[in-house]
């Protein structure tokens, strides 16, 4: 700024206002520092603003995985809300280990980071409480924190939103329907599963364990279960799929198998790219990744801007869309 100035042959204060956009300065004398600026490549050492602020304009995300078109879509949303709000977005994977979550989650906080927005990897949150403490403003989504914090979460309806797919298979006539879900120690896989059993305890039908596999989209452990409930002496008609990984890889374990008569019916949890376009299409219960990272932003700004209420608990709805899979009637027999 001290270089500006003597190239504008002006005070350093005017400087700092015409680079601060201040009023009170001449537009002649404006115009003369600001061609010095381009002139000279000057740049506002923004860190150092914001320090004096005691704020970063930066908010860190901590998803399980980019990758996931689930959490790129709720990335992507939070990243345009940060962008709205004046705020850069760092993002981590997590990669479902707790551990690695809390190491992502200190790496944003040692570089103070105005907020963070956790799906969380884990149960245990009492790292955070310092950092609560200190300001840091915390919104949870997807899957709430673990026992005992009480901050601010955004979920989607699993249960009910499973509980309605379910319904949507035992409408169509099945009575033997499969659940395929991820890993039990994942919040939303197990949400999910009980709106599945919710749905068969509405409609009168037994829980059967024989018919529901939890641990994951592995193809090979996908392949093993769907051959071993074809062979129980009352298979499924229908497959409640728990996530979009797992009906991709349910889909292309069904594609696999010779001949492709007797196929079941297929609903999954989340919707997924081209799932319209295959024959036939994939019915799906959707949930909103993108109005699940704008709700949650929003929400955290909220905080950042001074809101002091209680911890709020927001669930968002699912949808059905029919798409053809999951409205294949019992095969005659199973009916």
């Amino acid at each position: 700024m001290h270089d500006v100035a003597a190239a504008a042959g002006v005070a350093l204060k005017t400087v700092s206002r015409v680079v601060n956009n201040e009023p009170g300065v001449n537009p002649v004398t404006a115009d003369r520092v600001r061609e010095a600026i381009k002139r000279l490549g000057y740049r506002r050492n923004e860190s150092a603003r914001f320090l004096r602020e005691g704020r970063t304009s930066s908010i860190g995300l901590v998803i399980e995985d980019v990758s996931d078109p689930f959490y790129s879509g709720l990335s992507r949303a939070v990243e345009t809300v940060a962008r709205r709000h004046g705020h850069l977005l760092f993002t981590g994977s997590s990669e479902e280990d707790p551990d690695l979550e809390r190491e992502i989650v200190m790496a944003f906080c040692a570089r103070r980071v105005d907020g963070l927005i956790i799906v969380p990897a884990g149960t245990d949150h009492d790292y955070l409480r310092p950092e609560l403490t200190a300001g840091v403003a915390v919104v949870f989504a997807d899957r709430p924190p673990g026992p005992g914090l009480e901050a601010d979460t955004v979920l989607t309806d699993n249960v009910g939103g499973a509980a309605r797919g379910v319904a949507h298979l035992i409408r169509h006539g099945h009575r033997r329907i499969a659940f395929l879900g991820d890993a039990p120690s994942i919040f939303t896989a197990r949400e999910r599963l009980r709106g599945y059993r919710d749905a068969l305890a509405e409609a009168d039908l037994p829980y059967d364990e024989a018919l529901v596999s939890m641990g994951g989209a592995d193809a090979a452990r996908l392949r093993a279960t769907l051959d071993a409930m074809a062979a129980l002496p009352y298979p499924p008609t229908a497959l409640f799929t728990g996530n979009g990984r797992l009906t991709t890889q349910v889909l292309r374990t069904l594609a696999a198998r010779p001949g492709g008569t007797d196929r079941p019916a297929l609903l999954g949890f989340d919707d997924f790219e081209l799932a319209d376009l295959l024959v036939p299409g994939v019915s799906v219960v959707a949930q909103d990744p993108a109005g699940l990272g704008e709700t949650t932003a929003e929400l955290l700004f909220r905080r950042l801007a001074g809101h002091r209420g209680p911890a709020e608990r927001i669930l968002l709805p699912t949808r059905i869309i029919p798409r053809g899979s999951g409205e294949i009637p019992p095969p005659a027999r199973a009916a």
